[in-house]
């Protein structure tokens, strides 16, 4: 059965960073992942996260200029030797934080030069060390104009041409829906590339209640699948994100009912 999780870079953000573990716990999660954590030690997070007794599901790997420059670089032609050295930097995170998966960034770029990067640098990540999971994730054009990798197929089709095992698709719900208008799709066509899994409302990316996005059905087609990975909530509280929690307890039933 999926475990819950939760982004701590968009939840509980009216807590220092290294409190949103146990405001987590408590909440009901059973793990975190978070987006860009470097400017935190990392034994600040590991002892916080084990303090908790919360496993790190995923990071990213560094952005440029992340409060507000482009979204990683992997298919930024002419820039590998600082994709190389900013993986090495998350790998050395992720390694320390235990982290389940790695989601490398494409970047904005397009065309065939974009294609052949973002494969040569998969490629590369993916043998620095095949024990270490990483993923790759399409981003609706609408939030993130230009964004290199955005479509579905597209993505399933890269990791066939890598071919690393240890490579696979993060799929967000939100995304597949603002993609495509049928998230549920998406998920049925994906399923034997999906390893990590992320929740949100559409439109708006609050949180998932009501919406476009059937979730029940989402949450039984993975049992049906029996992917037993991280679901994570990555979302923006409409307020204060415990008093928007009802859906967790809502989604858990619906989750261990789905299986019986």
């Amino acid at each position: 059965m999926p475990r819950l999780a939760a982004n701590l870079t968009m939840l509980f953000t009216d807590l220092a960073f290294e409190d949103r573990f146990e405001a987590a716990r408590r909440a009901g999660f059973q793990g975190v992942e978070m987006l860009f954590p470097y400017d935190i030690p990392a034994s600040t997070l590991r002892n916080a996260a084990n303090r908790a007794r919360m496993p790190v599901a995923l990071i990213n790997t560094p952005a440029p200029n992340w409060s507000g420059g482009p979204r990683g670089f992997a298919a930024v032609p002419d820039n590998v030797p600082l994709f190389q050295r900013d993986f090495l930097r998350a790998l050395k995170l992720a390694r320390t934080l235990k982290a389940r998966h790695i989601h490398i960034m494409a970047g904005n770029a397009s065309g065939d030069d974009a294609h052949r990067a973002f494969i040569a640098n998969l490629t590369w990540a993916a043998a620095q060390d095949p024990d270490q999971s990483l993923t790759i994730e399409p981003i609706n054009q609408t939030d993130r104009p230009g964004y290199f990798l955005s479509d579905f197929d597209q993505a399933a089709a890269i990791l066939e041409q890598v071919g690393a095992a240890n490579l696979g698709l993060q799929y967000d719900a939100y995304h597949a829906q603002m993609i495509t208008g049928d998230a549920l799709a998406v998920l049925q066509r994906q399923l034997s590339h999906i390893r990590h899994v992320q929740i949100a409302g559409c439109p708006g990316r609050a949180e998932p209640t009501a919406g476009q996005i059937d979730y029940p059905a989402i949450f039984a087609a993975l049992d049906r699948a029996g992917y037993d990975g991280w679901i994570s909530a990555e979302y923006h509280p409409a307020g204060l994100t415990e008093p928007g929690l009802g859906w967790l307890s809502d989604m858990q039933g619906t989750k261990a009912r789905s299986i019986r």
